[in-house]
């Protein structure tokens, strides 16, 4: 598992600055829970062997989604809550994350070239929707804090999806010549 990102890194102080703007500017929604756990959720998939935590009983990194339910499958099975509830917590964080930062992905999985992709057929938003409820719904010692957030980011899925996208949009001006020329000018 990859390094822990510091409280005070530069990183997570630029998403959650980047998150709370869009969340409460742009979509009038300043809920700090929810606006923490994303810009959190982004800083942690900063690391590729976050973004595949999830492995399956061979021990290899599980990458699509069918392959994410198939796990949570075999776990009710095998009567596991806490893994049940860590794998569908991993299905709503990848599927909001990918649908908010990188929609042209999903668009692409629905092209017929990638007919062939396990994910081809998986609405991202209702599967991450529906993961977030399955997590809201089963209870752990944090409940009182985890719970209520869970239910929140299930109902208003598609509303952090749209976060995410004023994120990516801010993210992508920032990498733009003209206004880096602006920044150092602005702090020189």
């Amino acid at each position: 598992m990859g390094a822990q990102v510091p409280l005070r890194h530069p990183l997570r102080q630029l998403f959650g600055a980047l998150t709370e703007k869009s969340f409460t500017e742009h979509l009038g929604w300043p809920d700090t829970k929810v606006t923490s756990y994303v810009s959190n959720l982004l800083v942690d998939f900063t690391h590729t062997d976050q973004l595949y935590k999830i492995r399956n009983k061979d021990n290899q990194p599980v990458d699509t989604v069918v392959d994410l339910l198939f796990e949570s499958e075999v776990l009710l099975e095998a009567q596991s809550l806490d893994r049940e509830r860590d794998v569908h917590r991993h299905i709503g964080d990848f599927t909001l994350f990918m649908a908010g930062l990188f929609p042209e992905y999903l668009r692409r999985l629905k092209t017929a070239g990638l007919i062939y992709h396990k994910d081809f057929l998986v609405d991202y938003m209702k599967t991450g929707k529906r993961s977030y409820g399955i997590v809201a719904q089963i209870g752990r010692e944090d409940a009182e804090t985890s719970l209520p957030l869970f239910k929140k980011l299930s109902e208003n899925f598609e509303l952090c999806v749209t976060g995410l996208g004023f994120v990516r949009s801010d993210l992508a001006r920032m990498q733009d010549p003209a206004y880096q020329r602006t920044r150092d000018l602005l702090l020189n």
